[in-house]
Formats: C-alpha cells, sequence, structure tokens
C-alpha cells in the first residue's frame, strides 16, 4: 500500500513539472499582445471567392505571389451591403520555424501572422460599390493580407485575385461613362439609354456570352446582381413564412407544439451554393440582350421607379452594373375641376360627338350646416346625361337628368365633387335650329345651379304638376284668365306674355311654345306681365289664378308661369297659347 502511494506521487509531480515547463516555453514564444485569430483561409488566384462576412467580425483571407510578378489586382464585390475591406503586405523578419512544435495545429498564414514583421497597408475602401486595387506588388511582402467587415448586419462578397499586368478578363467592362440616361418619360414607360460596353462591342456576332439585364423596383437602386438576387430571396422568404404561420395554425396547441418540436429537431438539409448564372433565372429583366436602348412599359402612373443596368457575363458568372438612376412617370391627365359660386346659374354644354363627355365641378356650401341643393335640367332633346356627386372619394348618388328638374340634396360635407357625364343619344340627334335652348354646334346642354340652404331642412317642394290652364269662359277681347298649382311654401310666381305673329298661330305646335330651358334671366323685362306671391298648406288646394290685361282682340299669346326660389333653379310651367276672342 506505501508503495503504491508514493509511485502514485512521483508521477503527480512530474505533470506539474512538465506543465509548468511548457507553459514558460510557449510564454516566451507568444508575443504579449497575442489575439487568439479565427481560421484563416488561403485566397486562391484567378478564381472568385465567395466570402461570408458576419456582423462586426473581420475576415481575413491570405495570399502570396508567384515570383517576378510585376502587378496584381484585387476585385471585391459586396452583395447589397456596405463593408469595409484592406489590402496590406507583410513583411516578417524570420522565417517560421518549421521543426516549432505548437500545443494545437495552426494553419501556415497564422504562424506567419504570429511571427515577428513590418505590414504595411496598400489600400483601403468602404462602400458597397465593386473596387479594385491595381497597382505593383511589394517586392519585399511574405504574405498579402485581404482584410473584409460588414458593421450593419451579416452580408456576403466576392473577391478574385488576378497576378500580372492588364485586365483579367474576369469581369464584363465598363464604358468610360458608366451612368444610365433617361431619353423619355410618360404615364406608363419610360426610355432608356447607356454607353455599349467593349465586352459586347469587341465579340463577334457569333459569340453571345454577354448581354445585359434591366431592372426596375420602386425602392431604391441596387449596386449589384448579388443585391437584385437577395431582394428576390426577401420576397420569396417572406411569403414562405406567411405559408408557414398558416400552417402552423391548429386548434390543437399540444399537438401543435409537439409537432414542430420533432419537425425542428430534424435539420434541413443545406444546397450548395449556386453560381450566378444559376441565379440568373430568378432575376426579371425587363429588356435582356445586347441592345444599349431599353424602353420600360406597364408602369403606374405619378410613380418614382429606379432602374438598374447590369452586363453579365454567363461564362464566368460575373457582371458588373452601370450607376443607376431614377425616373418619375407622369401623372395622368386629370379633368379641369370649375368653382362653382354661390346661386350662380351655370349652362353646361357638350361639344364632342365622337364619344362619352364629361365634365368636373366643385362645389363649398356656406355656413357651418355644410348644406346645399344642386339643380339640374337637361335641355338636350334625346341626350342622356348623369350626375355623379361626391365627397373625399365616395359617392354620394348617381341619377339621370332630363328634362325635368332634378333636385340633390347636399349635406354633411365641406366640399362636394360634382361630375356631369354625356352617355349617348336616345331619340336620335336635334338639331340646334330646331332647339332655341342650344347655340349652334352644341349637342347637349344642362341647365345647373348650386346655393347653399342656411336655414332648409331638405328639398323644396314642388308643384303638383306644372300645366297652366285657361278658361274658355273668361276669356275676352282683351284679357284672359290662368290658373296653376302652387305649392304650401310662400313662393314669387311670376307670368310672362308673348305675342305671336300670324305665321305662328297658324303653325301652332311646338314651335310656337318656349324651349323648356329658358328662365326668366332670358326673357325681356317687357314680356313680364306680373309677379305674385302665394301660399297654400293644403296641396291640394293649392290653385292659384291671374287675370291677364292689355291684350288685343283676335291675337295668339303664348303665356309662362315661373315659380321663383330663392334656392335652386326657376321652375317654368309649360307653355300656354291662348288665343283672344275677336268680338265681344
Amino acid at each position: 500500500m506505501a508503495l503504491m502511494s508514493l509511485s502514485w506521487c512521483l508521477s503527480a509531480a512530474l505533470a506539474l513539472f512538465c506543465v509548468s515547463s511548457w507553459t514558460q516555453v510557449h510564454s516566451a514564444l507568444a508575443p504579449e499582445n497575442e489575439v487568439p485569430l479565427r481560421p484563416t483561409t488561403w485566397f486562391p488566384e484567378g478564381k472568385i471567392t465567395s466570402v461570408t462576412l458576419p456582423k462586426g467580425r473581420t475576415r481575413r483571407l491570405y495570399f502570396t505571389l508567384k515570383k517576378k510578378v510585376p502587378a496584381m489586382s484585387v476585385t471585391v464585390s459586396p452583395c447589397d451591403l456596405p463593408i469595409e475591406w484592406s489590402l496590406s503586405a507583410r513583411t516578417l523578419k524570420d522565417k517560421p520555424l518549421k521543426s516549432l512544435q505548437w500545443s494545437t495545429k495552426k494553419s501556415m498564414p497564422e504562424v506567419w501572422w504570429r511571427g515577428p514583421g513590418i505590414e504595411e497597408k496598400m489600400h483601403s475602401f468602404t462602400g458597397n460599390a465593386v473596387d479594385t486595387y491595381r497597382g505593383p506588388s511589394h517586392p519585399q511582402a511574405s504574405i498579402y493580407i485581404l482584410r473584409l467587415r460588414s458593421k450593419q448586419q451579416n452580408s456576403r462578397a466576392t473577391v478574385y485575385l488576378h497576378e500580372g499586368l492588364g485586365p483579367s478578363g474576369a469581369f464584363p467592362l465598363l464604358p468610360a461613362d458608366p451612368r444610365v440616361h433617361t431619353l423619355g418619360v410618360g404615364m406608363t414607360s419610360v426610355t432608356l439609354s447607356w454607353a455599349p460596353s467593349a465586352s459586347i462591342t469587341s465579340l463577334p456576332q457569333t459569340q453571345k456570352s454577354y448581354d445585359y439585364c434591366v431592372l426596375v423596383n420602386s425602392q431604391q437602386n441596387l449596386p449589384s446582381v448579388c443585391a437584385a438576387q437577395e431582394s428576390i430571396g426577401k420576397k420569396k422568404d417572406q411569403k414562405q413564412e406567411k405559408k408557414e404561420r398558416r400552417r402552423r395554425v391548429t386548434v390543437w396547441p399540444i399537438l401543435k407544439e409537439w409537432w414542430w418540436q420533432q419537425w425542428d429537431s430534424y435539420p434541413e438539409p443545406q444546397s450548395p451554393p449556386s453560381s450566378l448564372a444559376d441565379d440568373n433565372a430568378d432575376l426579371q429583366c425587363v429588356c435582356q440582350g445586347t441592345e444599349s436602348v431599353c424602353t420600360v412599359s406597364e408602369l403606374l402612373p405619378d410613380t418614382q421607379y429606379y432602374f438598374d443596368v447590369f452586363v453579365i457575363d454567363r461564362l464566368n458568372g460575373t457582371s458588373m452594373a452601370y450607376k443607376g438612376t431614377f425616373a418619375q412617370t407622369h401623372e395622368e391627365a386629370r379633368p379641369e375641376i370649375i368653382t362653382l359660386r354661390e346661386g350662380e346659374l351655370r349652362w353646361v354644354t357638350f361639344r364632342d360627338r365622337g364619344s362619352n363627355s364629361e365634365q368636373f365641378f366643385s362645389f363649398r356650401p356656406r355656413g357651418w350646416q355644410q348644406s346645399g341643393l344642386l339643380t339640374l335640367q337637361s335641355c338636350g332633346g334625346g341626350e342622356k346625361v348623369k350626375v355623379t356627386v361626391s365627397s373625399k372619394g365616395q359617392v354620394l348618388t348617381s341619377q339621370a337628368v332630363g328634362g325635368d328638374l332634378v333636385h340633390i340634396w347636399l349635406q354633411g360635407s365641406s366640399s362636394y365633387l360634382i361630375h356631369l357625364e354625356r352617355e349617348g343619344t336616345t331619340t336620335g340627334q336635334i338639331s340646334a335650329a330646331a332647339d332655341p335652348a342650344l347655340p349652334g354646334g352644341l349637342t347637349a346642354s344642362v341647365k345647373m345651379q348650386t346655393s347653399s340652404a342656411y336655414h332648409r331642412r331638405g328639398v323644396p317642394s314642388l308643384p303638383s304638376t306644372l300645366q297652366i290652364k285657361s278658361f274658355n269662359r273668361l276669356r275676352g277681347c282683351n284679357s284672359v284668365t290662368l290658373a296653376w298649382m302652387g305649392t304650401e311654401e310662400r313662393s314669387l310666381y311670376c307670368v310672362y306674355r308673348r305675342k305671336l305673329g300670324d305665321h305662328e298661330a297658324e303653325a301652332g305646335g311646338a314651335s310656337a311654345l318656349t324651349a323648356p330651358c329658358l328662365g326668366p334671366e332670358s326673357r325681356s323685362d317687357t314680356e313680364r306681365v306680373l309677379c305674385k306671391y302665394f301660399q297654400e298648406l293644403n296641396p291640394r288646394r293649392a290653385v292659384t289664378t291671374a287675370v291677364i290685361g292689355g291684350l288685343k282682340p283676335g291675337m295668339a299669346y303664348v303665356f309662362d308661369v315661373y315659380l321663383m326660389r330663392r334656392w335652386g333653379i326657376p321652375i317654368k310651367y309649360a307653355s300656354k297659347m291662348v288665343k283672344t276672342r275677336k268680338e265681344c
């Protein structure tokens, strides 16, 4: 038992001595400011290398040049986010000891990094554009270090090393002016042009390894094809995420939780990274080919779009981006909106015979009640006219306008949009000469008036009939007696007369009557006979009469009665032709 205890003590002492001696040797070899390095990667020449950049971490790539290489070029292509990258040359004072034994297996660049030496920065760049360092090689450099870092979030980039003078040939060439120009902008289309790439113009027509790809979006310009693919991938991920959310919704929460725990326990297989040529199928190029002019159509009016042009090398799987542009499409042709004044009587005419015509008006009622009255009457014979009243994009009412007066009560809004549209002809075109209410050359006309109603609560009452009656027994040589229906509201009624000539009296009929749309504003003061107020609370008994004197025996007269109101268009009764007696 004592022998076994002594053996165990000797073994422990020997182990402590070995650990202590190794710690002293290792601390003597390692610098005081040594920082543990991430696994390092050699950077091959003549091969496009994709590098993943975790947020806030610096990735280092190492490479050496062949002997007697006079120059080199390093191209870094960020995907979509700005990155920082720099190129440095490190010169070692002493070559690393090959016989040196390390505690863990180290890569050769890390061994060189730990050794004493001098480092010189050759180039640095920050941004999301493709950047290339071209210059002579460092005469005393032992190793070159390429550092890449993404500050914002996880990203990726591609790097390419070329030894020697001249272009590498791995990337398409851009012209001296890489800007995309806008030739023309329309309401739904934009025409673009750009200087052609020498990679395309120098190739024979039989070789078609290069082509252009024009992309359009409404968010921002894209710095690279990789950024476009990332944008497409994000949209697909969002759609997939929505599908996953719908699929996870279930009425059995316990079963759902168990199922997804089992599902998540099996990791999905990782597909190998695809090349640019494989991903080009996802690019929705609005123009593709070798032409340096493109017209992008089917755009929305009054919308800003961003346009990017890429020249793609399908053989090498690389691309270069022109400097994108943006353009605002023209807005749709908005019709003129006429503001209607308070109580204004307006004639609306349609001159276009070939197609439907329309006009727009706006009205703002006065007073805090925000109520008003819109009165319309069609004077276009067989023309179909439709009125639509809307407010704040919502249609309040829509109806046809005919020869009878149309009253539309406006209430509850500070402004109204009135849309008048001529739809067509029902009884054929009526010439201007046949309708004295229409000036020459017009095919339809609507009489319209808008007025604020301060104290009213609805549409004013109308007479039960607009016919005028004459009494034959009360017809004399110098006077006639007329009667018409009134309303329960106190209103003013005005009577007008017009003497007919012998030819008009003999013809009679519609040609002798006054046009329905002609109001008192179009009549001469000499034609006005009388004006009287009338009111009857009982609508059935609302009949008023008037004796018109001062007439000549045996003459034909046309009498018109107008109901004059404070709001709306005056209401015209149907014209009545009466002939006085020759002998009494």
